[in-house]
């Protein structure tokens, strides 16, 4: 793909998540909505891993879409960034922030997209109550959903072909991942601490030894997807993006 294509396709993903950033940050300025969202809002938990909030009262719902929606958007803008930077500068070697970049993508971006697409697709196929109740239809539009759990996949999929990305080492990716994992797992029991409510209404059917099941087996199931896309990666581009150094 031409440079020039790429970074269009960049600029346009990129302003595609800035607004869906800006409707669903709307939502609490709706009088009909602001009833629904309950706790003060989507800014009461405004953390590392969550920066906007959309916890529906009533049905025990906590929408993770806004932090995906704004760690897309980081990395598009970094993209877009490093498109126009080395298109003023002509650079073509690695730079800190081409580094960022792919480590950004390969370590959180692509495993957490096609997780959230395999997992909300298959648990909602399976019995949509577990995690996206009917009665959210009334509240969500339907568009914005496929936003959040569909359009997600074939995004990061067409970014994974239009450029290659330096994969770091195994266990560097594999340790990033499972601190960003943990960091978000504890979010979720600090949730249900603070609130007495689980954030999805599956975990509230598993006991303690099924949830340290469900989110051991979860971690298993976005590590392999990590691995896939390096193995895509690789498919697709060969060793050209790889570091010279063996890798762990």
């Amino acid at each position: 793909m031409t440079k020039t294509f790429t970074c269009l396709y960049h600029f346009l993903v990129l302003s595609w998540y800035i607004f869906l950033n800006y409707y669903i940050a709307q939502d609490e300025t709706d009088e009909m909505k602001s009833k629904i969202f309950a706790n003060g809002g989507k800014w009461k938990y405004v953390t590392l891993l969550n920066m906007l909030k959309n916890r529906i009262a009533g049905f025990g719902i906590y929408q993770p879409g806004s932090f995906r929606q704004l760690l897309q958007t980081i990395f598009y803008g970094v993209a877009c960034l490093d498109d126009v930077l080395k298109r003023i500068r002509g650079r073509k070697d690695m730079t800190f922030l081409t580094a960022f970049r792919d480590l950004l993508f390969t370590t959180l971006a692509f495993p957490i997209s096609t997780f959230v697409f395999l997992a909300f697709w298959m648990l909602f196929l399976y019995n949509r109550d577990l995690v996206y109740p009917e009665t959210l239809d009334t509240v969500i539009p339907a568009w914005l959903n496929h936003a959040m759990h569909t359009f997600i996949l074939p995004i990061t999929l067409t970014e994974v072909i239009l450029r290659p990305h330096s994969y770091p080492s195994k266990k560097t990716g594999l340790t990033l991942l499972a601190a960003g994992s943990i960091a978000y797992v504890s979010r979720i029991l600090w949730i249900y601490l603070e609130t007495g409510t689980w954030v999805y209404p599956l975990l509230a059917k598993l006991s303690p030894v099924g949830l340290a099941a469900f989110f051991s087996l979860s971690y298993i199931f976005i590590a392999s997807i990590y691995l896939l896309g390096e193995k895509l990666n690789h498919w697709k581009w060969g060793d050209m993006m790889q570091p010279q150094k063996k890798r762990k």
